[in-house]
């Protein structure tokens, strides 16, 4: 695992800014820990160590380990969001190509990083049901992405019951297919998993109704 940074240099700096650097460092130690060691393995002194800061200084930002998981999966999904955001901007306006767009942003997001698909999309699964209560927040707000981009145009359908049961499958597809993906050594070129989840999405929002 990643050694312990040295002390910081906190010259000419803020409270505030001091307070901003620490989250993010225990942050990015937490993401290195929890990738490495597994959240259920790992231990607040590992945190601490990687990161070069104190438990109170800990304490300072988070109530404990949980919280900074869901800080870290927060931070990957953000990253994500922002990339499927500035895809969908430069995009075309046909269904297919705006989903194929946002996929690739968000595949390439979740995997240019491996501490991040271990972590958001492996090890974060399960944690309790507070953390899963969550992780079902973020899969809805996913889905209203899906449902934007699909609104009102022609050829495509609102699955029966809205997408909240769809997008479930789809994450859960995810999930899957990124924690295989994550063990696979070598690991298969991201375009595999390009392709696999613009294939399954597609279909969701393509697919006919019985009887019509």
């Amino acid at each position: 695992m990643t050694s312990g940074r040295t002390r910081h240099n906190y010259t000419g700096t803020s409270v505030a800014e001091r307070q901003v650097e620490r989250r993010a460092l225990f942050i990015d130690a937490g993401l290195t820990v929890f990738a490495e060691k597994s959240y259920a393995n790992s231990s607040l002194t590992d945190v601490c160590a990687v990161a070069g800061l104190s438990r109170r200084q800990f304490y300072e930002q988070f109530a404990g380990r949980e919280e900074l998981l869901v800080a870290v999966y927060d931070s990957v999904q953000d990253k994500a969001g922002a990339a499927v955001a500035e895809a969908l901007a430069a995009a075309s306006d046909d269904v297919h190509a705006l989903i194929d767009a946002a996929v690739r942003a968000y595949t390439k997001a979740i995997t240019d990083d491996i501490r991040c698909a271990k972590v958001a999309f492996v090890d974060i699964v399960g944690v309790s049901p507070e953390i899963e209560e969550y992780r079902a927040q973020v899969r809805d707000r996913w889905g209203e992405v899906v449902a934007a981009i699909a609104a009102g145009r022609d050829g495509v359908r609102l699955p029966p019951g809205g997408w909240r049961v769809p997008m479930a499958a789809f994450i859960g597809a995810v999930n899957g297919a990124v924690h295989q993906w994550s063990l696979d050594d070598p690991r298969p070129p991201v375009d595999e998993l390009v392709d696999v989840f613009s294939t399954i999405l597609n279909s969701l929002i393509s697919a006919v109704s019985p009887g019509s």
